[in-house]
């Protein structure tokens, strides 16, 4: 039998964590969709699930825009004002290096490839920018990257 389940992060602290606990250890893959980086991330640690991921081995992490940019050790983020400071943050620490996605995309002015690469010269850790044609898969700490699109990875000086 197959199932969809939805963890809703602001919800968890009022249930048992052995609910969703067991819940998430029997998921096979997580999704985790994009909005306000900082958000996601504050989420993920109060409600336990940043804790819970490490252990995780055979979980299929999936993140999309923000709940990719989480996975880093740190973050940069200008809230769609690329004209804003760019804001950095500590991240959850699962993979070695920063992401920036949306590269070039015309909805996002604060991702063209000369500010990503402006703020990736702001971070101690190789950064990927992305396009929204290009994912990386990252097996036992091994980053491979899987592009239809454009990609561009900056190391820190």
């Amino acid at each position: 039998m197959k199932s969809l389940g939805v963890l809703e992060l602001t919800a968890l602290p009022s249930i048992k964590e052995e609910y969703w606990i067991a819940a998430v250890r029997e998921a096979d893959a997580l999704l985790v969709f994009g909005g306000d980086v900082l958000y996601l991330c504050r989420w993920m640690r109060e409600s336990g699930l940043a804790e819970l991921l490490p252990s995780l081995r055979k979980t299929v992490y999936v993140g999309v825009s923000a709940g990719s940019m989480v996975t880093a050790p740190i973050f940069g983020e200008t809230y769609d004002d690329p004209n804003a400071p760019f804001v950095i943050e500590k991240g959850l620490g699962l993979v070695d290096f920063a992401l920036l996605p949306h590269l070039d995309h015309e909805d996002h002015p604060e991702s063209s490839t000369a500010k990503v690469e402006r703020m990736a010269a702001k971070v101690p850790v190789p950064t990927y920018g992305i396009d929204d044609q290009t994912a990386i898969k990252v097996v036992d700490g091994v980053a491979e990257v899987i592009s239809e699109g454009h990609w561009k990875r900056f190391v820190p000086q």
